[in-house]
């Protein structure tokens, strides 16, 4: 979500989750033009060497294109190779709310809880139209999803959470991140369902990218 489309309405994004890659498409095929399916970051971000290809998702509780790539994204990375290794970094737009809304999700992954209360998140802010934008909000969450209050209370303060909230600051920054959702692939290339034409497409691009890499390209 570019920052001057923030008042789209969601059923027009809810849409781009619904279109299947085509069959001869240029991202099925592997033809990715730079510049529309990716780009490529003028400045590599330097990563850890692991061994493992980096693919890493910008996306924002808040954005309801975001929430319309879940449904293509989480069967993607369920099947993902060995040699690949998939992380969320979260992002925000709203000045004021921007640190809270990234506070939740490090907040459940501190606690391991992101395959359970990530989607009830998405869920939460855009099915049932309750964001999370306090503290007060996160822990009466909490309490309505059967979770120990006093432990996300601690996990939502905690050291572990302070430090990912600037990492991902500083990650953001220098994969140079302005809209979600976007794709990263090691430190090098961007896609995004807005660039690839839909969600399914810009998997594509990825798996894509990602042999691109494999094979040093």
């Amino acid at each position: 979500m570019q920052r001057r489309e923030l008042s789209l309405q969601l059923a027009s994004v809810a849409a781009l989750a619904t279109f299947g890659l085509r069959p001869g498409s240029a991202a099925a095929q592997g033809q990715l033009v730079e510049g529309k399916d990716y780009a490529t970051l003028k400045k590599p971000v330097q990563l850890p060497h692991t061994g493992k290809i980096e693919v890493v998702e910008f996306f924002w509780y808040g954005c309801p294109h975001c929430y319309a790539f879940e449904p293509a994204l989480e069967p993607w990375v369920a099947q993902l190779p060995p040699d690949v290794h998939f992380k969320r970094v979260a992002y925000g737009f709203d000045e004021a709310l921007r640190e809270v809304h990234q506070q939740v999700y490090y907040t459940w992954e501190a606690l391991d809880l992101v395959g359970t209360m990530h989607p009830r998140t998405f869920d939460r802010f855009h099915k049932q139209h309750k964001p999370i934008n306090t503290e007060a909000d996160m822990l009466e969450f909490a309490g309505e999803s059967g979770l120990d209050v006093a432990k996300v209370k601690a996990a939502w303060s905690g050291f572990s959470v302070q430090t990912k909230l600037r990492q991902a600051r500083e990650f953001c920054d220098s994969y140079g991140v302005d809209f979600v959702p976007q794709l990263g692939v090691q430190g090098r290339f961007l896609t995004a369902p807005s660039m690839a034409g839909d969600g399914p497409k810009a998997l594509a691009a990825t798996d894509s990218l990602i042999a691109r890499v494999r094979k040093g390209g």
